[in-house]
């Protein structure tokens, strides 16, 4: 082989190696022993809007007027790579011109030319912001949900618990507490859909039972009333205990009997919003003070008071 053929073989792989380097999609930058950079793919510009004549040449750690100037990244370049071969996804966070503050996962290969022993180092970074952002919401979902499902075994041991069983038939416990369990499923499932709950479309979701076998209820609200996850499942547990009562005791257990729910959104005394939920039943039969609090009152009282703060 001679000079020539020598010169076009090595141009030709130079060539094509450039090809191929310029097609990553990912950021590419060579650095040599000294941590310079030799030369860099199209993507590390473009990533981090930079020129070759500001790169070719410059310490890695002083580009960008400092940006990869990184505490992290520099124990990487001065303490990993010299005692390894390769290091693959190392994670740096920092604030970065133009584009903001970013993670990205930087990896490290040490290379050495067969003939003249030249060190080189390839780096090549992968944006992973994104990709940690949603890591990072699935976590808080997580989180959410077993919290949520702690909150869900807990108040279902309580129904389960209190319960009214004396005097009652194994029927009667089922019919009362398969009743509170799909309140509580049906305030839930409003209530899992987003972080806050409508409070119109929980009304509508727990009466939904009553309201497919009667008309004798008017259902009336004004305006979007946002709740949280822990107000909507009480509220929505109240009005069930509500609406049960007014079938068994109340104006639904009567012809005639009728039931009006509104709600609005006020403000109090020092101007804070505040909701107001009005229950009203009329042409029922007369009412009269129970001879014994039952798991029904207790669970609206402590529900307003401890949850909705009413």
């Amino acid at each position: 082989m001679d000079l020539d053929e020598l010169y076009r073989l090595l141009r030709g792989s130079h060539v094509q190696a450039v090809s191929i380097v310029n097609t990553l999609r990912d950021p590419l930058v060579v650095l040599d022993d000294d941590f310079r950079v030799l030369s860099a793919s199209p993507a590390f510009y473009d990533t981090f809007c930079m020129s070759r004549d500001e790169t070719i040449g410059t310490a890695f750690a002083e580009l960008g007027d400092g940006q990869w100037n990184i505490p992290e990244l520099r124990f990487l370049m001065d303490q990993v790579i010299p005692r390894s071969t390769s290091v693959i996804d190392y994670e740096v966070r920092a604030e970065f011109p133009h584009i903001g503050r970013r993670t990205m996962l930087v990896s490290a290969q040490r290379l050495r030319h067969p003939d003249s022993g030249q060190r080189i180092l390839l780096l090549t970074i992968v944006d992973a912001t994104e990709k940690r952002q949603a890591d990072d919401d699935k976590d808080i979902l997580i989180g959410e949900l077993s919290h949520r499902i702690k909150n869900l075994m807990a108040v279902t041991r309580a129904i389960a618990r209190r319960t009214e069983v004396e005097g009652r038939s194994a029927e009667e416990y089922r019919d009362d507490f398969l009743g509170r369990f799909d309140a509580l499923g049906r305030s839930l499932a409003v209530s899992s859909q987003k972080a806050e709950a409508d409070l119109a479309q929980l009304v509508r979701a727990v009466m939904e039972p009553w309201l497919e076998e009667t008309s004798a209820i008017t259902l009336q609200g004004e305006g979007a009333i946002a709740l949280l996850p822990r107000q909507a499942m009480s509220l929505g547990m109240i009005l069930h205990e509500l609406a049960t009562n007014a079938l068994k005791h109340g104006a639904l257990s009567v012809p005639g009997g009728h039931l009006d729910l509104a709600w609005s959104l006020a403000k109090d005394e020092n101007g804070h919003p505040e909701v107001h939920l009005c229950w009203r039943e009329s042409n029922g039969p007369e009412a009269s003070p129970p001879d014994v609090r039952g798991f029904g009152t207790h669970l609206i009282q402590f529900a307003i008071q401890h949850d909705l703060k009413g």
